[in-house]
């Protein structure tokens, strides 16, 4: 089984400049995680919405249109999918989709962005813990879990190309970093750095204003976690860094069955 994650910036933009569809061509991934779609399922083509073989779903913000969202599609059919991260407040811009498999859960997220100012940085850290805390409670009732999607922020100075002048910046911020050394004092896996714990140079996305995908100045911050009672099924992971269409590139893994 092949997972695929990607925040694709804008799903309509990705889709009009013709980066989606050869995306199911070239990968064939069995369910596809996207986030920052920012488009209610509606707006997205037909042909692009229905992809033969897979189901969609999706979700987007309450709040502001053209903002956020995630989508799942998927060739195997979810047991239930639920919207959001069960804790009034936390999740209405769209940021959340929990889909129920037969072997595990696989929550897509697209987490906030902590720039913004204090309140933005604030939302961010509250929205971390509620999703920790869904996380946490699954497996209290003996889910194994899957989550996925742009984090927003880098976990380690390995994982992106400048930490020393980013240390006051959102997304490598201290406060940001320490929940994520939460999540793996959870017992949850960084799938990437499982099978490559001192690869250099594997980013994720990269500033397009600057041009900085032609230099590799990147960050890594989308992801794959798993719970340790999955991880001897998963087989294997890549970085899809050469997958345009995006200011962020597609990450995969993939499970035994």
């Amino acid at each position: 089984m092949k997972i695929i994650s990607w925040n694709t910036n804008g799903l309509r933009a990705t889709v009009k400049q013709g980066f989606f569809e050869p995306l199911f061509e070239k990968y064939r991934p069995d369910i596809l995680c996207l986030q920052e779609t920012k488009a209610e399922a509606s707006q997205i083509p037909d042909t692009a919405r229905n992809i033969a073989g897979y189901t969609s779903y999706f979700s987007h913000s309450k709040k502001k249109k053209g903002y956020s969202g995630v989508a799942i599609y998927t060739k195997i059919a979810p047991e239930k999918v639920v919207y959001g991260i069960d804790k009034a407040g936390e999740d209405d811009e769209g940021r959340t989709i929990v889909a129920y498999f037969k072997d595990f859960v696989l929550i897509n997220c697209y987490f906030p962005n902590g720039g913004g100012g204090p309140e933005r940085l604030r939302y961010k850290l509250e929205f971390y813990d509620a999703f920790l805390e869904l996380c946490d409670k699954l497996r209290k009732r003996k889910y194994k879990i899957i989550f996925c999607g742009d984090v927003n922020t880098a976990h380690e100075a390995i994982d992106l190309a400048r930490p020393k002048e980013n240390e006051d910046h959102t997304g490598f911020l201290p406060i940001e970093r320490a929940w994520m050394d939460e999540v793996v004092a959870h017992g949850y896996v960084d799938i990437y750095r499982h099978f490559y714990p001192t690869k250099k140079d594997a980013y994720t996305y990269w500033d397009m204003y600057t041009h900085a995908r032609e230099r590799n100045v990147g960050w890594r911050i989308d992801y794959f976690f798993v719970s340790p009672d999955l991880l001897p099924r998963v087989k294997g992971t890549k970085i899809l860094a050469d997958y345009y269409g995006s200011d962020h590139c597609p990450i995969e893994i993939m499970l035994a069955d």
